[in-house]
């Protein structure tokens, strides 16, 4: 049993390690982590809305642990929005157009 034949790809070993990557289109991976990042940040201002106008609300009861559970109540609302306020689409094409 040959061990260079079966685990590893001696052609791959002798080449230049930026040879791996010269044929990687990273457009994509570029406009996919773009749009990631503007739904983040559509999601954080959810957040931060939500916080506010829940700080005086009873909705989760009374005491310490209604500030979790409203805490976890913003923070699941807010994730599952993002991309959906049209805040996320405006930051994306600003950083677009920009970035060009």
């Amino acid at each position: 049993m040959d061990i260079n034949t079966n685990f590893v790809d001696i052609n791959t070993i002798k080449k230049s390690p930026a040879d791996n990557y010269k044929n990687i289109d990273t457009s994509k991976l570029e406009d996919q982590s773009l749009r990631k990042v503007s739904d983040d940040f559509e999601a954080f201002f959810m957040k931060q809305l939500l916080d506010i106008s829940l700080k005086e609300s009873t909705i989760a009861g009374e005491g310490s642990g209604s500030d979790i559970i409203k805490g976890m109540y913003t923070d699941s609302i807010s994730r599952q929005s993002a991309g959906t306020l049209g805040i996320s689409d405006m930051l994306y094409n600003f950083l677009s157009e920009r970035k060009k």
